[in-house]
């Protein structure tokens, strides 16, 4: 289909983009890459009578990692993160998600920024960015504030982000231990029917820390502390495992659509969490 008409604007400052926010309020959408706005717009479920692109800003697609600490840009591309030296040493698994999200052709224009912000329970980085315990950096009229991820979501497509403000990036400290990111779907380039982001960190043969996240399994994405809280201190065999999924199927609250009915979506989160954390424990 073709979108309802629009206004374009591709300002080349914040302080522009700002401006036509307040200028034209709710009936002002940005746009990064595109790849989550332009098929709604498409298929008339959003109508945005003013679209502003932030591909003429400069410095919103840099990767830093300094004192431990790991800073994206909102315009960095998933592509840009697969490809990024600094990111696959500082955190592995940012590219292990990444490859996993649609396609390349995709991945070559879908940025992180788009994928965080908008708020469809379906992408992948929002349950990613919880599990890193990552922070937003939003910028507005009355200057800049950050968010905890795990604070941020609150419903589908519904955030802490104010109409008048713009994710400009993410930050999180740089992970430690093992890792994971896996995703069952139907078919390449799709949502998925259940993902889990693990991180784990040893000491002395047993499970240090653990952070875990979950995604497209309820109207946000779900960290589970209680899942993380049941691998502590153990040494990560079966049973742990077990009791880690089970905390997770409590915290997860999903829904029948088109990826299957809510009995194999939540036998799906148990098989994915599973994997997610033996793979991670290996790697620790």
């Amino acid at each position: 289909m073709i979108p309802a008409a629009f206004e374009y604007y591709r300002p080349t400052d914040m302080a522009g983009v700002i401006a036509l926010l307040q200028e034209h309020g709710d009936e002002a959408r940005v746009i990064a890459g595109g790849h989550s706005l332009i098929p709604m717009m498409k298929l008339r479920m959003a109508e945005v009578p003013h679209l502003v692109d932030l591909q003429g800003i400069a410095g919103l697609s840099e990767i830093t990692v300094a004192d431990g600490t790991i800073r994206i840009g909102a315009m960095t591309t998933q592509h840009d993160i697969i490809n990024s030296a600094l990111l696959v040493d500082a955190a592995p698994i940012m590219k292990e998600a990444a490859l996993q999200i649609a396609d390349p052709q995709v991945r070559y224009m879908g940025t992180v920024g788009g994928n965080v912000a908008n708020g469809d329970p379906g992408n992948d980085m929002p349950g990613l960015m919880q599990c890193l315990n990552a922070q937003f950096h939003l910028t507005g009229p009355d200057g800049d504030r950050s968010v905890d991820a795990r604070d941020f979501y609150e419903a589908a497509y519904m955030t802490d982000r104010e109409d008048e403000e713009v994710l400009t990036a993410v930050t999180f400290a740089a992970p430690v231990g093992g890792y994971a990111y896996e995703k069952q779907k139907r078919k390449i380039g799709d949502y998925a029917t259940a993902a889990a982001a693990v991180q784990i960190s040893k000491a002395d043969g047993k499970v240090a820390t653990a952070s875990i996240a979950m995604t497209n399994l309820s109207d946000t994405p779900v960290w589970s502390e209680a899942a993380a809280d049941a691998l502590i201190g153990t040494d990560c065999r079966e049973a742990a495992i077990k009791a880690a999924v089970t905390a997770m199927l409590d915290d997860i609250d999903p829904t029948e659509d088109n990826r299957g009915p809510v009995a194999f979506k939540r036998h799906a989160a148990g098989i994915v969490l599973g994997r997610a954390i033996a793979r991670a424990w290996s790697r620790a």
